[in-house]
């Protein structure tokens, strides 16, 4: 069974991704960082790998998708407060990112969400199980 997860995303320029991403809080493992791609740490067990859209193309037999203008991927992480979620989006946002969604609480669940740089959208939502409605 499987241990990690690896998300691969195209970008356009992995300099300025890396830095947006790094200035959210992210590390990058530089083992598995080079000119073609960036490896995000997400956490132990989470990674993000950034790659020049040249490079993501030689993975695939298709056409690389312009997130700007097609979702083919929401990428959800957890929070550990409401709060957390509305100041990482608002640093997203204040970094370049776009919301493209209102925020939304659904009482047990906060959740807000934003474009990166390459428009791959990301939401940050916190779960309150203790106040999951019960049926």
């Amino acid at each position: 069974m499987a241990t990690k997860v690896f998300i691969n995303l195209p970008v356009t320029n992995l300099a300025k991704s890396m830095e947006f991403f790094q200035n959210l809080g992210f590390s990058f493992n530089p083992q598995f960082t080079d000119e073609k791609a960036g490896c995000m740490i997400v956490s132990d067990s989470i990674f993000v790998m950034l790659l020049t859209a040249t490079y993501f193309k030689s993975f695939i037999d298709t056409e690389v998708c312009d997130a700007h203008h097609s979702t083919e991927v929401l990428i959800a992480l957890d929070a550990a407060s409401a709060d957390e979620v509305k100041q990482f989006v608002g640093k997203a946002e204040s970094l370049g990112g776009k919301i493209y969604a209102k925020a939304q609480d659904h009482g047990w669940m906060y959740q807000h969400s934003f474009a990166d740089l390459d428009g791959h959208k990301w939401e940050m939502a916190y779960l309150d199980m203790s106040q999951f409605p019960q049926s």
